[in-house]
């Protein structure tokens, strides 16, 4: 009896250690495959801005798809661009935020909510 009660004390205190450890790993740990594809979203966006001296435009699903987007997935990050240059890929997990976000100002992958918001 007492031996079931240290290893189930064990168990769980194993456990609500393992969720602390994950939660402090860096998110290119944690979402290393969204961050990758991403990250070939965005070298597709910066070759499409430097042929065409703009971005695709939001809804152009045509454009965005030709660059690896898909317009029915949830997975795959949404794309958000600006009249001035900039755009957003967020990858929207669930209702509330904060997301995996990358903006094209700060030029780097972070846990936030977007900047460029739809009109």
């Amino acid at each position: 009896m007492k031996k079931a009660l240290i290893i189930s004390i064990s168990i769980i205190i194993l456990i609500i250690l393992s969720i602390i450890v994950y939660w402090n790993l860096p998110i290119e740990v944690t979402r290393k495959s969204d961050i990758k594809f991403g990250n070939e979203l965005i070298e597709k966006i910066e070759n499409y801005k430097k042929s065409n001296g703009k971005l695709p435009e939001t809804n152009d699903w045509q454009t965005l798809e030709k660059l690896g987007f898909k317009k029915d997935e949830s997975a795959n990050p949404t794309y958000t661009s600006e009249p001035n240059g900039n755009y957003e890929l967020v990858y929207i997990d669930g209702f509330d935020g904060p997301y995996l976000l990358w903006n094209s100002q700060e030029k780097k992958w972070t846990i936030d909510f977007p900047k460029i918001v739809l009109k």
